[in-house]
């Protein structure tokens, strides 16, 4: 297990697999380094590098949870960065990883090689986050992982159909951990707070211009056919900002892709090759 101390004295979890190409993976909003599992055996080539955020999976949670944010959230990418001795890194970054690899593209554009939107952009679809603030940083109902993948297999089914509940059970494992009085979540959930707070204020920030610094880097945009996060028209939106955008949709998923399916894996590809 290896951590690092960020500037304001947190500890945070990553992991460092591999040589060749550094990836640095960043997941979703309440997610773990252990979302990028099934990617994992597809990209043995690459120097794969994850990190928890504050609050999340193996790293301290935050006793000042307004730290959960992007601009801070991307100030100890930065600071893993330098723990890790690399100058530049393509990155792919999931959902919330994205927004991060954004504000990245606006504060060190020299320190990104390439980057992978992996189903986000600068729109946020409303009845994406509608689904997010009915679940997010409550604790989960079910007490075992195989009732956890039933429910997750009933919930998602409509925008996954297809998928086993072995896959499902796999994706709990990675949310939730057992406790002997069932599951607990695998984050800090005062995340809930900190999004009821800036609904609340009415921080909806234009990431338009956060997009568009991504102008002279290589990116790929990976959407999931069925995604209620990033719409079709965001997309098409996206293209004609940045002439060099190259995307896929996945067929048969929602928010998020597994980044197994051969669409995903041949666009993080074309990317690394383009950088």
């Amino acid at each position: 297990m290896a951590f690092f101390t960020t500037s304001d004295g947190r500890d945070l979890y990553f992991e460092d697999t591999g040589s060749g190409t550094p990836l640095l993976c960043l997941a979703g909003l309440t997610r773990n380094t252990k979302d990028f599992s099934f990617l994992t055996p597809h990209v043995t080539d690459l120097r794969l590098i994850a990190m928890d955020y504050r609050g999340r999976g193996q790293s301290d949670y935050d006793p000042d949870f307004m730290n959960y944010n992007v601009p801070r959230e991307s100030q100890d990418v930065i600071e893993l960065l330098d723990h890790l001795g690399l100058d530049r890194v393509a990155v792919l970054g999931t959902s919330r990883g994205g927004l991060i690899a954004m504000a990245l593209a606006i504060s060190h554009p020299k320190r990104l090689r390439a980057v992978v939107l992996n189903d986000v952009g600068p729109v946020i679809e409303p009845s994406g986050i509608a689904k997010i603030m009915g679940y997010i940083g409550k604790q989960p109902v079910s007490k075992t992982f195989d009732h956890a993948a039933q429910a997750l297999q009933h919930v998602m089914g409509p925008q996954f159909p297809g998928i086993s509940l072995d896959r499902w059970r796999q994706v709990a494992e990675f949310q939730y951990e057992q406790t002997a009085d069932g599951l607990a979540l695998r984050y800090d959930p005062a995340l809930r707070t900190v999004l009821m707070d800036q609904a609340a204020a009415g921080e909806t920030p234009d990431l338009w211009a956060f997009f568009e610094a991504l102008r002279d880097i290589p990116t790929g945009v990976i959407r999931g056919a069925n995604s209620d996060i990033l719409s079709t028209e965001t997309l098409i939106e996206m293209h004609k900002r940045h002439p060099g955008l190259i995307s896929v949709e996945v067929p048969d998923r929602g928010h998020v892709p597994f980044l197994d399916e051969p669409q995903s894996l041949n666009l993080i590809r074309k990317v690394l090759d383009a950088a």
